[in-house]
């Protein structure tokens, strides 16, 4: 017996496939795994079959078509494809948490593609499939181009590559997330992405805080609750990021600062809440740096920024790093637009963001 592969287009009516698949059996050929790709041009059906020796791929082609099948392809497997298609997706997916500069080579195995090529720009039919093309939009700017002579893609196989490129684009902004902090007093700090787990230490950070600093950040009421707080932790669209301070183990961590991005169509809002005794120290400077350069990669057109007019130690941030395109004032509250179009023609490259950054 022989591990063959099988695709062909069949009427999306019922009782088309189960044709297709009695065709299949009087020649002997047994099912080990099918899948279903809806397209605009019918049902595509993609076969795992175990094929009589004797049997060539002519044979299996005629055999198809007998069944009503149309556009078929057939090619020579391997015992790896037993593995189901969900489990090989979540192999690989695996694979770039681990890796995540294996996307290249984790798409060609997903697609059994010829190439994949990374393009600095979009590409200029935008992103989509046709027969032999592939074109994935990267989260981070640019494109990944995917050839394939045979079979023609399908979307759903679309939809699992573009999975892929969201996640390694995920884990490569979480790496460059994850910085040591170096002031220029010499003290160090930890930053990192914030995790819903983090709750309990950021409720005692706010209560370490005093009301002026509380009323800085939060200028129309006051510090969040618990519901709140979980929203601003793990934003829809966005990141919030910690300094924290104490053992590597987690444990004995103190969170010191918390800065927020949180996207709502092309714009974003920015807030950042410094711990009284952390003030003064470049540690604000240095965390609203890298929401601007997570905001460039993203793509977003400007940040927000509401600030009361009495926070001095923001305002000179803003002005000195941005210079704020617009300035809004509603009685003691400034509503500052950071614009980010210019920023976005320069390359920010995710992956090359310094393990230890000086302030």
């Amino acid at each position: 017996m022989t591990l063959w592969r099988i695709r062909a287009t069949v009427a999306d009516r019922p009782g088309f496939l189960s044709v297709l698949t009695a065709s299949l059996a009087l020649r002997g050929v047994n099912i080990l795994t099918v899948q279903v790709h809806t397209t605009e041009a019918g049902a595509v059906d993609d076969f795992l079959v175990d094929a009589p020796a004797e049997l060539t791929a002519a044979d299996l082609v005629a055999a198809v078509e007998r069944g009503r099948g149309r556009n078929c392809w057939v090619a020579r497997s391997e015992a790896q494809g037993l593995a189901d298609q969900p489990t090989r997706a979540l192999g690989l997916a695996s694979r770039l948490v681990r890796d995540p500069d294996a996307l290249g080579a984790t798409l060609r195995t997903l697609l059994s593609a010829d190439s994949v090529t990374w393009r600095p720009h979009p590409g200029q039919d935008g992103p989509g499939h046709g027969a032999g093309t592939m074109r994935l939009p990267d989260p981070d700017g640019g494109s990944f181009e995917v050839l394939r002579s045979a079979p023609t893609f399908t979307p759903a196989e679309y939809a699992r590559a573009q999975a892929l490129v969201d996640l390694a684009g995920a884990v490569a902004r979480q790496a460059a997330d994850r910085v040591t902090l170096v002031l220029p007093d010499g003290a160090e700090l930890a930053v990192r992405p914030a995790a819903p787990d983090d709750l309990p230490a950021l409720r005692a950070m706010q209560e370490r805080c005093s009301q002026r600093t509380l009323h800085r950040r939060y200028p129309a009421g006051s510090a969040p609750g618990t519901a709140r707080l979980r929203r601003l932790v793990a934003p829809a669209r966005g990141v919030t990021l910690l300094a924290v301070t104490g053992g590597s183990d987690g444990l004995s961590e103190q969170v010191v600062a918390v800065a927020n991005l949180v996207a709502e169509g092309a714009v974003a809002e920015v807030g950042l809440l410094v711990e009284d005794g952390w003030q003064r120290r470049g540690v604000g400077g240095a965390l609203l740096r890298r929401l601007v350069a997570h905001a460039t990669r993203a793509g977003y057109a400007a940040l927000l920024a509401h600030v009361p007019a009495d926070n001095v130690g923001m305002l000179r941030i803003l002005d000195r790093l941005y210079r704020p395109g617009s300035v809004d004032r509603d009685e003691n509250l400034l509503t500052m637009t950071v614009p980010l179009t210019q920023r976005r023609a320069e390359p920010v490259p995710a992956d090359k963001t310094p393990a230890v950054a000086q302030v």
